[in-house]
């Protein structure tokens, strides 16, 4: 490939079933967990030091009601997209059209803190101009997923809730399989935070 491949980090849901749980005031990104290396950190930080170092762009798309959150990244190096819209179709699209030119795009969700670092390596080693690449754990397909070129305008179109789970229809899917359930594995309700 060409231009690199490029990690959009998705952060603006509202995380409803969390709050609902934990108060209303309460944002699981920032939450603590203990990690698979044994480091306490936010379930965001979690997220943004697994990502390989030398994906060349790097961009978190949230809401700028979430300060603390883009503050972290920024620490990070991570460029910010805001929008104002909690969708996930939406945060997909914001970011892919943020850097529209690269040769794909790794999907990657903000509250699955506990994919191990080996396990998006192997996922960005399957991402081709027309594949996507999907981690398989226990025959469930898992996250992050990871997009090639040729599925920017499609990535670009999504919108409102919607992710991009049309686009496999059509599509070649790697499936990479990893002994991982990190991959399955998200932060929705409080309990969630403690990997077992």
């Amino acid at each position: 490939m060409s231009e690199p491949i490029g990690a959009i980090v998705l952060a603006a849901g509202q995380g409803s079933r969390f709050r609902q749980v934990a108060g209303g005031g309460k944002d699981k990104l920032l939450a603590d967990c203990a990690g698979r290396d044994g480091a306490v950190r936010s379930v965001i930080e979690h997220v943004l030091v697994s990502l390989p170092a030398s994906l060349e762009r790097r961009v978190l798309v949230t809401t700028e009601d979430r300060p603390q959150v883009i503050r972290m990244a920024q620490a990070y190096g991570f460029e910010m997209v805001l929008i104002e819209s909690t969708g996930m179709g939406d945060s997909i699209s914001a970011g892919v059209a943020a850097c529209p030119q690269l040769s794909g795009w790794l999907i990657v969700l903000g509250d699955m803190p506990f994919i191990l670092p080996s396990s998006i390596q192997r996922v960005l080693a399957g991402v081709a101009d027309d594949a996507i690449s999907v981690p398989v754990h226990e025959g469930e397909f898992g996250h992050p997923v990871g997009f090639g070129r040729n599925f920017g305008p499609g990535l670009m179109a999504l919108s409102g809730d919607r992710g991009a789970k049309p686009l496999f229809a059509s599509a070649r899917v790697v499936e990479v399989a990893v002994d991982d359930a990190g991959v399955l594995w998200d932060v929705d309700v409080p309990e969630k935070l403690v990997f077992v």
